[in-house]
């Protein structure tokens, strides 16, 4: 069974990943509305990665005897100055997760929780990608600069994105 202070945690990251879903959906509507189909695709993976990085957390909640509490999801920012901006804001974004996830990290060693340190493993190295993969992005729309032909390139490649599931653990 899980301890309380850990249930908590979890359940507000689940309350996290659940906002980081609709945030970068968001983010897709805001590329779908720019004709930015590429980046709108790359958004929409993103968000579904996310819904299932929440109910990984709602799984394992279920899996310890815990008991799941969906809360409130905060409405995410809807406009963006232009690409840039919009990843910047992804990645700024990836940062905070990262922080919230290494702080559950830390909350499991101070209780001794070995079974939700091992999930969070998971989840640290999954941040690692996550950021790597968003600051990728605004490198190479830096490197773009004003160019519409980079901007459209960039596009392109993002169209090819695909959403492949977790196995989850039953």
């Amino acid at each position: 069974m899980i301890k309380t202070v850990m249930q908590e945690a979890f359940n507000k990251q689940i309350t996290k990943e659940m906002f980081s879903s609709n945030l970068y959906l968001s983010m897709a509507a805001y590329f779908q509305e720019s004709n930015l189909n590429g980046f709108a695709n790359w958004m929409r993976i993103q968000a579904q990665e996310e819904m299932s990085h929440a109910l990984k957390f709602f799984d394992y909640l279920l899996n310890r005897n815990g008991q799941p509490c969906i809360s409130a999801i905060e409405a995410p920012q809807k406009n963006w100055l232009n690409p840039l901006d919009c990843f910047e804001s992804a990645l700024h974004h990836e940062e905070m997760i990262t922080e919230s996830i290494n702080d559950l990290a830390d909350l499991a060693i101070k209780e001794g929780d070995h079974a939700s340190l091992i999930l969070l493993q998971w989840f640290v190295n999954e941040q690692v990608e996550e950021e790597a993969t968003s600051n990728e992005i605004v490198d190479r729309l830096k490197l773009a600069g004003d160019s519409k032909s980079g901007l459209f390139i960039l596009d392109n490649e993002l169209k090819q994105r695909v959403f492949v599931p977790e196995p989850t653990a039953k």
